[in-house]
């Protein structure tokens, strides 16, 4: 594979510097997962290598980003991110670098939205928490309503993914994360198609991803908690006994 051919697979109209430098970050916090908190990974081939993507995803944690990006090794992701995140200027411009788009959440954002859409008619996949914010509990909220309208003009298939353990890793109102005696794992479902959502409706398709959502993570609890006797993540919303199997 040639240079050009390798730039365009993992980002289309990449740089050779974003390039690399998303492809270090991605392995320095891969290897950071693994050694601090043995992360459990499942259904990674699921992501297509090529083509517009949306990857829709619940949120715990400041680490869930990070977390779902790295262990997509086939390509890179751009990911939604608070506009809040690019106030200090250094900060944003590594972010930035990394693929990040602003967007304000609390009042819409059309040029946000026009954003992703230019990415994903340029053939990139793109993150996304539809809940919004993090948890506050590590359950999942409602996804809000604006998603169903970006699924509906971004016309790709929606891969829905789950993360778990992020929110008692380092969940909101604690100022450092945990890196001891934490777990955490991420789920990448199968992609549903365009056609498919689009039969659903507006409402039907954001609740399908919703549901397959939380099933995912409901089944990621269930593989952790058995795995080490119940006994991490600790009993959360959703769980339906005291184990934690779902």
């Amino acid at each position: 594979m040639g240079l050009k051919s390798f730039l365009e697979s993992r980002r289309p109209g990449g740089t050779l510097g974003k390039v690399l430098l998303y492809e270090l970050i991605g392995a320095f916090c891969a290897s950071l997962f693994i050694l601090f908190y043995r992360v459990r990974v499942r259904g990674s081939k699921n992501i297509p290598t090529t083509g517009p993507l949306l990857i829709a995803a619940n949120h715990q944690s400041f680490i869930d980003p990070p977390l779902i990006g790295c262990f997509v090794r086939n390509r890179h992701l751009s990911f939604v991110a608070k506009i809040g995140l690019f106030k200090f200027g250094p900060f944003a411009w590594f972010i930035s670098a990394l693929n990040s788009i602003p967007i304000n959440d609390e009042a819409g954002d059309a040029g946000a939205i026009r954003e992703i859409l230019k990415r994903l008619a340029a053939g990139h996949a793109v993150l996304i928490f539809p809940e919004g914010s993090r948890s506050h509990d590590g359950g999942q909220k409602a996804f809000k309503r604006g998603v169903a309208l970006l699924m509906k003009r971004a016309k790709c298939p929606v891969v829905p993914a789950a993360v778990e353990g992020c929110f008692d890793a380092w969940g909101p109102g604690t100022k450092f994360p945990k890196l001891l005696g934490q777990r955490v794992a991420v789920t990448y479902g199968k992609p549903i198609p365009y056609a498919e959502l689009e039969k659903a409706g507006a409402q039907g398709a954001l609740d399908r991803i919703a549901r397959e959502v939380n099933a995912l993570r409901m089944q990621t609890r269930a593989e952790m908690r058995k795995a080490n006797g119940g006994s991490y993540p600790p009993a959360g919303p959703g769980d339906c006994d005291a184990e934690g199997i779902h």
